[in-house]
C-alpha cells in the first residue's frame, strides 16, 4: 500500500501573497480553495500541489524544510535572485559562507528557501524546484519512501533522499543532529490514500513508524474528515479523506 503526496502545505499570514510570489517564481496556476487557503496546481515538472493555509499564530522555532531552486548558470542564479526580490522576497543570513555558492532568501511568508548555484551533480536529473530540504533523521527518509513508494535515490552517512519514479523534485533529509521540534510545525505533507480506504491507510502507517495526534494541526485549518498523524520524527501529516 502507499499513499498519493497531495500537497506541500505552508502556514500563512496572508496565504494569497504568499501563493502570489510562488506562483510568479515557478510559472504555476493558482486556485482559491475553502476558508481562505491558495494552492498552486501540480505541474508539469511537479506533481504535487503547493497549498497555504491561512493561520494567525506566529512561528516560535526556525522551519523544518525548506526549497531548493536549481540554475543553469551564473546568471540564471542572479535573474532568479532578482526576480525574487523584486517579488517581495528579502536577503536572510543562516549561517551560509560565501564560497557555497547559493542564496538565501526568505519569501513573503518568511519562508526560508535557496537558489543554488550552477553546476549542482547531485540534483543534475531534477527540475527547477529541485529539492524540498529537510532537518530529519534517516529514518524518517525511510519511513517516507515506504509512504509515498517513492524510491530512495540517496542512503549514505545518515542523509536521504527520495523521489518518485519519473519525477523532479526530491524530498530529502539531512541527518543529525536533528533540531529539536518546537511547537507545531508550519509545514507539512498532505496524502491520500492510494486505493480510497483511509482507514487502512492510517493504519498501514501507524504501522510503518507514525503516531496518531489527538490534537488537530493547532490554529490550522485541515480538511474535513483527515486524519493527523506525526511521522517517526514528530512532524505533522494529514491523510485526507479520498
Amino acid at each position: 500500500m502507499t499513499c498519493h503526496l497531495d500537497a506541500l502545505c505552508f502556514d500563512a499570514d496572508d496565504p494569497a501573497a504568499v501563493a502570489r510570489f510562488w506562483a510568479a517564481i515557478l510559472g504555476r496556476e493558482s486556485s482559491d480553495g475553502a476558508a481562505g487557503e491558495v494552492e498552486l496546481l501540480p505541474g508539469q515538472d511537479v506533481g504535487f500541489r503547493l497549498r497555504f493555509l491561512p493561520v494567525t499564530t506566529p512561528r516560535v522555532a526556525p522551519n523544518r524544510l525548506h526549497l531548493h531552486l536549481t540554475s543553469q548558470s551564473p546568471e540564471d542564479q542572479r535573474a532568479t535572485v532578482a526576480r525574487a526580490l523584486e517579488l517581495e522576497a528579502r536577503h536572510i543570513d543562516v549561517g551560509q559562507q560565501p564560497e557555497e555558492g547559493h542564496v538565501v532568501l526568505a519569501d513573503p511568508g518568511d519562508n526560508e528557501f535557496c537558489v543554488l548555484g550552477p553546476g549542482n551533480r547531485f540534483l543534475a536529473e531534477c527540475g527547477f524546484l529541485a529539492e524540498v530540504t529537510c532537518d530529519g533523521s534517516r529514518a524518517v527518509g525511510r519511513f517516507w519512501s515506504e509512504a509515498l513508494g517513492w524510491p530512495l535515490v540517496w542512503d549514505q552517512d545518515e542523509e536521504t533522499s527520495i523521489r518518485a519514479s519519473g519525477g523532479s523534485t526530491n524530498i530529502s533529509w539531512g541527518g543529525p543532529p536533528v533540531s529539536p521540534k518546537v511547537g507545531r510545525n508550519r509545514q507539512h505533507l498532505d496524502v491520500v490514500p492510494d486505493g480510497g480506504d483511509q482507514q487502512a491507510a492510517v493504519d498501514w502507517l501507524l504501522s510503518l513508524g507514525a503516531t496518531r495526534l489527538d490534537a488537530p494541526l493547532g490554529a490550522a485549518p485541515h480538511r474535513r474528515g483527515s486524519v493527523v498523524l506525526a511521522d517517526p520524527d514528530g512532524n505533522e501529516l494529514c491523510v485526507l479523506a479520498p
